[in-house]
């Protein structure tokens, strides 16, 4: 159950008090676990657990892809919920050399990641050239928050969507945390065998170093978010040739790198009259 309903009391605009109901958005710790061992635990919302698991492990590095899990299991505990991912006999012999190199006493506490350098753990460069235009970008966030239900009925969840041009958005996941979210997206999109080179993200959130991670392992060419990204997302947005749009408010927008992909409008009349150095940022 995502969310829940719970009784509440306020005051209204005209001073007076009240009695009512509200739905509130669910948030559950959620276990990783593999092979018996946990990896991390997240709170997170407990819907679409499979599509996290997926996305978890392949967003982490954990595995390469579906064939590399054995078995998968959502199974409720005393204090939340273990997804329970059992590994190939390949997969296996690669996960427990990462667990000795981790091992250690100090730990930076992201996703689980146990030492710094695997937190900037260098990344494949996106290599698709999809492109898009400035009414495909207002279009994604419009479309996407249309469909945000348990937002509409919580007021308290992030999403992350995938928007193919052509097609429009075909693919939502909603969770009290945008990385969650992403994570749940980029798993219900392996499963359902998407080519997220093809199209873009668009996320509800700020763009943090981790947003730029995931989508650069799910192999979409482009993010578009609400709000603004940090200075470390793109600088890894730039290395890792993702098109990195913020700040859509409309039809107005902030690209802070690999502008090339945007095909049409003012942007692209500015990108055609110089050079394009993929660490300044173009706006219309």
């Amino acid at each position: 159950m995502a969310a829940e309903t719970v009784p509440f009391s306020g005051r209204n605009e005209d001073g007076r008090g009240f009695f009512s109901t509200r739905a509130l958005v669910q948030e559950t710790a959620i276990a990783f676990v593999y092979n018996g061992t946990t990896e991390a635990v997240m709170m997170a919302t407990p819907a679409d657990l499979e599509d996290f698991a997926i996305g978890f492990s392949l967003n982490e590095g954990l595995i390469e892809g579906l064939e590399e899990l054995d078995a998968l299991t959502v199974q409720p505990a005393e204090h939340g919920i273990e997804l329970r991912l059992w590994l190939n006999s390949a997969r296996t012999a690669a996960y427990q050399t990462r667990r000795r190199h981790l091992a250690g006493p100090t730990g930076c506490g992201l996703c689980g990641i146990e030492s710094l350098s695997e937190a900037m753990r260098p990344l494949k460069r996106v290599a698709a050239d999809t492109t898009v235009s400035e009414k495909e970008i207002a279009d994604a966030v419009a479309s996407l928050a249309a469909l945000q239900r348990l937002h509409q009925a919580t007021h308290a969840a992030h999403a992350a969507g995938y928007y193919c041009p052509g097609r429009g958005l075909i693919a939502l996941r909603e969770d009290v945390g945008r990385h969650n979210a992403l994570d749940k997206l980029g798993g219900t999109l392996k499963r359902d065998g998407v080519d997220a080179s093809r199209g873009l993200l668009v996320i509800t959130s700020r763009v943090s170093v981790e947003m730029v991670q995931k989508t650069a392992v799910i192999g979409a060419p482009v993010l578009v978010a609400v709000s603004a990204p940090t200075a470390l997302a793109v600088r890894t947005a730039a290395a890792a040739n993702v098109t990195l749009v913020g700040v859509v408010r409309g039809d107005t927008y902030q690209v802070f790198c690999h502008g090339h992909r945007i095909t049409d409008g003012a942007l692209a009349q500015v990108i055609d009259g110089a050079h394009d150095h993929d660490q300044g940022s173009a706006h219309r």
